[in-house]
C-alpha cells in the first residue's frame, strides 16, 4: 500500500469513529406509569379505561382501607376502609395523566358523595390516589375543571395512595368474560351479565344527564 493509501485508510476510519461517537443516542421510550381511582363498580371502570389508546391494562382491587388482603365480602360489607378501585397502566408517551383524570371525571358522577350509581355505601365512593406532590397537584387541577364545568361542588378526594390489592380473579376482566353466571335476569353469559348490569343499575344515564356530549364513555 501506497503512502497515499495509507494515509486515506487512516483518514476513512477516524471519519467513520467520529461520526459513531457524535450520532445521537436513540431516544428512550418512557417508562409506564399508574393511576388509580375509584369510580363505583370496578368492573365498568376497568372496562372503560381498557379500551383509552396508550392504557396498557387496567386491574380490578381494594385501596385506601386497614385490612390487608381484604375479600369482596369484607370490602362490600363495610368496615374494612377500603375503596373498589382500579390501577390503570398506561403509556405516557401515548396517553398523558392529565388525559386520564379528565376521562376519569367525566365517566362518574362526582357530585355523588354516597356512592356511584346504584351501588351505594362507603366502597363505591369516588377518590384519586396519589403518590407525589405532582400527581397531587394535577389531580387538583382536573378536580377544580371538572367542578368548574358542571357547575356543581365535587365531592371526589385526592388522597395518598397505600397498598393496592388486587381483587379476586374472577372480578378481572369480568365485562368480556363468557363464564355462565346466575344473575337476577336468569343464567347469562358474563359480559352479557355485565352489560345488563350497567345499564339496570342507571350508569350510563346519569353519566350523560350530567356530562352530555363531554361523556366519554356513556353507552358503550
Amino acid at each position: 500500500m501506497s503512502p497515499i493509501q495509507t494515509l486515506k485508510s487512516i483518514a476513512l476510519v477516524a471519519a467513520m469513529a467520529l461520526a459513531s461517537v457524535l450520532q445521537p443516542a436513540p431516544a428512550r421510550a418512557a417508562p409506564a406509569e399508574t393511576l388509580t381511582v375509584a369510580g363505583g363498580c370496578f368492573w365498568c371502570v376497568e372496562s372503560d379505561f381498557e379500551q383509552v389508546p396508550g392504557v396498557l391494562g387496567a386491574v380490578s382491587g381494594y385501596t385506601g382501607g386497614t385490612v390487608e388482603n381484604p375479600t369482596y365480602k369484607q370490602v362490600t360489607r363495610g368496615g374494612t376502609g377500603h375503596f373498589e378501585a382500579v390501577q390503570i397502566t398506561f403509556d405516557p408517551d401515548r396517553v398523558s395523566r392529565e388525559r386520564l383524570l379528565h376521562l376519569f371525571f367525566r365517566s362518574v358522577d362526582p357530585t355523588d358523595a354516597g356512592g356511584q350509581f346504584c351501588d351505594r355505601g362507603d366502597s363505591y365512593r369516588t377518590a384519586i390516589f396519589v403518590s407525589n406532590k405532582e400527581e397531587s397537584a394535577l389531580a387538583a387541577q382536573a378536580k377544580a375543571k371538572a367542578e368548574a364545568q358542571l357547575g356543581q361542588k365535587v365531592v371526589t378526594p385526592v388522597l395518598d395512595a397505600g397498598p393496592f390489592y388486587p381483587a379476586e380473579a374472577y372480578h378481572q376482566d369480568y365485562y368480556k368474560g363468557d363464564s355462565l353466571v346466575l344473575t337476577r335476569f336468569g343464567p347469562k353469559r358474563q359480559h352479557t351479565a355485565y352489560k345488563l348490569y350497567r345499564n339496570s343499575c342507571g350508569r350510563d344515564a346519569r353519566v350523560k344527564q350530567l356530562w352530555g356530549d363531554a361523556a366519554p364513555f356513556a353507552g358503550s
